[in-house]
């Protein structure tokens, strides 16, 4: 039976670096990660999942919670039979990576948070994001995505990197994006299990994020046991895309780290 989740599984599946999983955010698709991809999947096994109700994959209307989700991403690896592995998550991504470390923790080598948070929701963003996901379903996604762009990437971004990110936006199922919306309302607060991560980490952040500031990532490097943590100059709420030769130069370290560990 083929997965739920449409996905991209490049590089060695012999090699003995660790599998890399790659989580993209909100409202992306698989292709967010296509700098990583190219880097990462000359030596190592590299898989990438367009996310319920995201690029290629199903949608599944009304509210998708981040569980569901960490499920998804647990059923695509069983049915690769990629039993231990990396987890890197960038915002949505990032928090769905702390999910799935609370549901199969023991199948994690090593973590990676880019440009996330972790507490909860407020009161005010419940509503915020409930009100966001009407508007999805009854404007579609182009009068958003005009608005965030130079949120989600810097003004200053490359124009490739612009147009493809809202290419991603634009081609993104309103259904799918406002059941995640609603489903990320209403998400757990992980700060008390990043305290208890026993596997490394890496934190990596725009240094021009408003949406997920560094501050954000400082917190989060102070509450995990085995951290470390970088600023990318030059990047906003997507360095993969912006700046990802020193995303990559970072990810690689991390990764060599693991390998040799393993």
């Amino acid at each position: 039976m083929p997965p739920f989740l449409a996905y991209t599984d490049k590089g060695p599946e012999n090699s003995p670096g660790v599998p890399l999983v790659l989580v993209h955010g909100h409202p992306f698709d698989r292709t967010m990660w296509d700098p990583q991809l190219a880097e990462f999947s000359a030596g190592r096994r590299v898989i990438a999942p367009d996310l319920r109700g995201y690029g290629a994959s199903p949608v599944t209307p009304g509210t998708v919670p981040l569980s569901r989700h960490a499920d998804d991403i647990a059923e695509l690896l069983d049915h690769l039979a990629v039993d231990s592995f990396v987890l890197a998550g960038l915002s949505m991504g990032g928090q769905i990576v702390m999910e799935c470390y609370d549901r199969f923790g023991d199948r994690v080598r090593g973590l990676v948070l880019a440009d996330t948070f972790p507490a909860a929701e407020t009161p005010e963003g419940k509503r915020g994001r409930n009100a966001m996901a009407d508007r999805l379903l009854a404007e579609g996604m182009r009068g958003y995505a005009d608005e965030v762009l130079e949120k989600m990437v810097a003004p200053y971004a490359d124009a490739g990197v612009k147009a493809h990110v809202h290419r991603m936006m634009t081609a993104t199922p309103p259904q799918g994006a406002a059941a995640s919306l609603r489903g990320r309302a209403e998400r757990p607060d992980y700060r008390t299990l990043l305290t208890k991560v026993t596997v490394p980490a890496l934190v990596l952040v725009g240094a021009d994020d408003t949406y997920t500031p560094v501050a954000d990532a400082e917190e989060m490097h102070a509450a995990l046991p085995d951290s470390a943590l970088h600023v990318v100059e030059g990047s906003a709420h997507l360095p993969n895309l912006e700046r990802p030769e020193e995303f990559n130069r970072h990810l690689a370290a991390f990764l060599t780290r693991l390998d040799e560990n393993a």
